[in-house]
């Protein structure tokens, strides 16, 4: 994965780890977690209101506050469109610069709520430096912090000091009680982030204090998500992303599976769960979730992240370009075309489109669909989006070799 890749995939596991700790009052606690049914479910007004009674009923709670920072970090990353793995899967997922700057409102929520986050739970850890409750919440407060500055200001190394606090205190909280596994899953997901680094990386990585470990990173984050935690749903996507890389694709399905009934209201697991299946090989499966998916985006009256409905005809036309429904397919693809949408996609639909002039037996076409879709992933930093079509370039699509890559 490349830098700004590797930090978000870690911003997808810890901006919303809301501590859980005995050192807030219960109802903020209970608040807190509310909030986060709601965040869950994308009802992201709903979620707000929770917090905030919860900042009301404890305003001594560093957890709270940063349950407000994480809902405006996540409102600035969907409305920049950065929704699913693939980013994650191969480092499309870049601050989005052409967008413009992020909205003042947002950043000033998030910045004001981050810094009291960590001077309340800076001020618990001064007055009880062996309490894990209290290192807990400090680092995931500074953690939040150096999720922020890698994948909203784009400033990788920028964050690098808060994410070595964040990932220390976290291992200090399992070495004084074993029992808290909600705080495996930030030194999960840097071990596993740091395993996946060149050798050269990896060893500069370890020299700055950051373990890795690739099967004890999985090992953390599963003992995360089999733990009843505000983290547990966290734990539980990131190992839908480092099943995916890993390509246990059964794994990741079981954990989708599962919280589709958790969070009935949030699409975007249907669209992960097809684009997973899809990956699989199962292309007719995934074509009914991303059905089922896409008529809840159309029928949901919430706003949609930038370049959505691009991303769902995306995801479809090429299920239907697997399942040789060229018709369909090339309405979907098209329709990707002339929607919003980020390069990366329009990239990745043009490969789709190639496809469907290979088999029409139009190879100069097919040839500059690839071409055309080949640029447009790699101005957006997609190189597995590239490297496909640059394969299908050479070679062509027969719809034998039509095995989905990791990159869909």
């Amino acid at each position: 994965m490349g830098p700004i890749c590797r930090a978000a995939g870690v911003a997808l596991v810890c901006a919303l780890a809301a501590p859980s700790t005995a050192l807030a009052n219960p109802r903020s606690v209970e608040l807190r977690r509310q909030g986060f049914v709601h965040a869950y479910n994308l009802d992201y007004g709903e979620a707000m209101s929770s917090f905030q009674q919860a900042i009301a009923a404890d305003p001594q709670d560093p957890g709270a506050y940063r349950a407000v920072a994480a809902l405006a970090w996540l409102e600035l990353i969907y409305r920049r469109g950065s929704i699913t793995v693939d980013g994650y899967l191969g480092g499309t997922n870049q601050p989005n610069l052409k967008l413009g700057p992020p909205p003042a409102d947002l950043v000033t929520l998030f910045q004001t709520n981050v810094q009291e986050a960590i001077r309340l739970a800076e001020a618990q850890v001064e007055r009880r430096p062996s309490d894990p409750g209290a290192i807990y919440s400090l680092g995931a407060a500074v953690g939040q912090l150096a999720v922020y500055v890698a994948t909203v200001d784009g400033r990788i190394f920028g964050g690098f000091k808060a994410a070595r606090r964040a990932f220390d205190a976290h291992e200090r909280v399992m070495e004084l009680d074993a029992s808290r596994r909600d705080a495996a899953l930030i030194p999960g997901t840097y071990r596993y982030v740091v395993a996946s680094l060149g050798t050269f990386t990896r060893w500069m990585a370890y020299l700055a204090g950051f373990g890795g470990g690739r099967e004890r990173a999985i090992q953390l984050l599963e003992s995360c998500a089999a733990y009843p935690s505000d983290v547990q749903p966290e734990a539980k996507l990131t190992l839908v992303l480092i099943y995916s890389r890993e390509r246990r694709f059964d794994q990741a399905m079981r954990l989708l599976d599962a919280m589709r009934g958790q969070y009935p209201r949030n699409r975007l697991l249907w669209l992960e769960s097809g684009a997973t299946t899809f990956r699989a090989g199962h292309p007719a499966e995934a074509l009914a979730l991303v059905d089922t998916g896409m008529a809840m985006f159309q029928n949901d009256p919430r706003p949609k992240a930038f370049g959505e409905a691009a991303l769902w005809h995306y995801k479809r036309g090429a299920v239907l370009v697997a399942l040789g429904q060229r018709e369909r397919a090339g309405q979907d693809l098209r329709a990707a075309l002339e929607l919003e949408a980020h390069d990366w996609i329009r990239g990745r639909a043009q490969v789709e489109l190639g496809k469907l002039a290979d088999l029409a037996g139009s190879r100069a076409a097919a040839k500059a669909a690839y071409a055309r879709g080949a640029e447009l992933c790699r101005r957006d930093s997609d190189p597995l989006g590239v490297a496909d079509a640059e394969r299908l370039l050479r070679q062509g699509y027969t719809g034998t070799n039509g095995t989905p890559s990791r990159q869909y």
